[in-house]
């Protein structure tokens, strides 16, 4: 498998897919709920569509994992996780902090991914042993060795009220010890951050494959750690992940795994 033309592809539907969703910015929307505060809307359902017609057109022959379609297989051990839409809550209250996001992987490993936030126009892609980048330009995780002087971020799960005492345990001791945290609810966009050193780390639990393959690849391209908050490797069928710049990676371990914040939901 050529990863050169893997790329293009990838950016063929993400370029498509980011165009649309310009057009329908700050635009009314048709909006259902999967659940309490886990919304759909049409962009979701339309960028995704377009993302899987350009891919299967170049490769017909590979699977797709999506959020809105789910599982479609191909004959291939190739396969294309694919998020439309990351932040769909922001999008349709016309907070412009979400994107597209885009990984392949083959046998198991993620090769290449792409992460768009289409208002900014800042387009992350990594392929796998060549580094990461950003609109052409070679980035890098942060330098900054101390958790006081860094900048984290982190998400809330959709059963966050259920959980609400383990989450908020984990946040007040980051806030503690920290510059800050920031919590712009878009996954992908989050681990971009890290990889490009605008957060020094993130962390969020209860996840999906679409939400993190393509961004955990960026970020270890970028010379950055990513496990699960036990420290083990991050797999994408991982439901947690905590990816940093690395040199304060152990310190935030020891914080959202500590015994006043246990992982895991009920």
């Amino acid at each position: 498998m050529d990863l050169e033309d893997v790329r293009q592809a990838g950016f063929a539907a993400v370029e498509k897919a980011a165009a649309f969703l310009r057009s329908r910015f700050n635009q009314p929307h048709s909006v259902k709920k999967k659940g309490a505060i886990d919304l759909v809307t049409e962009a979701d359902e339309y960028a995704e569509r377009v993302i899987i017609d350009t891919i299967l057109a170049v490769y017909p022959d590979h699977s797709i994992f999506a959020e809105e379609t789910g599982h479609v297989a191909g004959s291939s051990s190739c396969r294309w996780i694919i998020d439309p839409l990351d932040g769909t809550t922001n999008f349709a209250h016309n907070l412009p902090c979400f994107c597209t996001s885009i990984a392949f992987a083959a046998d198991g490993e993620t090769l290449f991914g792409v992460v768009e936030n289409p208002v900014l126009g800042e387009r992350f892609w990594a392929t796998r042993g060549k580094g990461s980048f950003l609109n052409g330009k070679a980035i890098s995780v942060s330098s900054v060795p101390r958790l006081q002087d860094s900048l984290l971020a982190t998400g809330f799960p959709y059963n966050l009220k259920t959980i609400m005492d383990t989450l908020m345990a984990r946040l007040r001791s980051c806030l503690d010890l920290s510059q800050g945290v920031r919590r712009f609810g878009s996954a992908a966009i989050d681990l971009c951050y890290v990889a490009c050193g605008r957060f020094e780390g993130f962390w969020e639990q209860n996840l999906n494959p679409w939400d993190t393959a393509a961004g955990a690849l960026i970020v270890r391209e970028a010379g950055g750690v990513v496990t699960d908050f036990a420290g083990r490797p991050h797999q994408d069928d991982m439901k947690e992940i905590l990816a940093t710049n690395g040199r304060v990676h152990d310190e935030l371990i020891r914080l959202i795994g500590s015994p006043d914040a246990p992982i895991g939901a009920p």
